[in-house]
């Protein structure tokens, strides 16, 4: 769940972007993602970690009706707490 919802807040990044630099056709996304947890309703044992497998399928679903839905994304975990686009490839 938490996945997803981290999913839906970068691709609004990305189209944010997209849309500030005029960027049209957008063919590759490069991400690094921490050690995210996220609870949902604020309480400590309903805490998750981010599992990459499930981010790169929200992505692609729902950037599928998009602009974004021929892009790729490059997800790597790193250490940290936070994640960040690392670059932006368009054609």
């Amino acid at each position: 769940m938490h996945d997803f919802f981290l999913a839906k807040q970068i691709l609004e990044k990305i189209e944010e972007i997209a849309k500030e630099k005029n960027l049209k056709k957008i063919s590759k996304v490069s991400l690094e993602i921490g050690s995210i947890v996220l609870a949902h309703d604020g309480l400590p044992e309903h805490i998750d970690d981010i599992n990459l497998e499930n981010l790169l399928f929200g992505l692609k679903s729902f950037a599928g009706n998009t602009q974004l839905s021929q892009t790729r994304f490059d997800v790597k975990k790193v250490a940290g707490d936070d994640w960040k686009i690392t670059n932006i490839e368009v054609e």
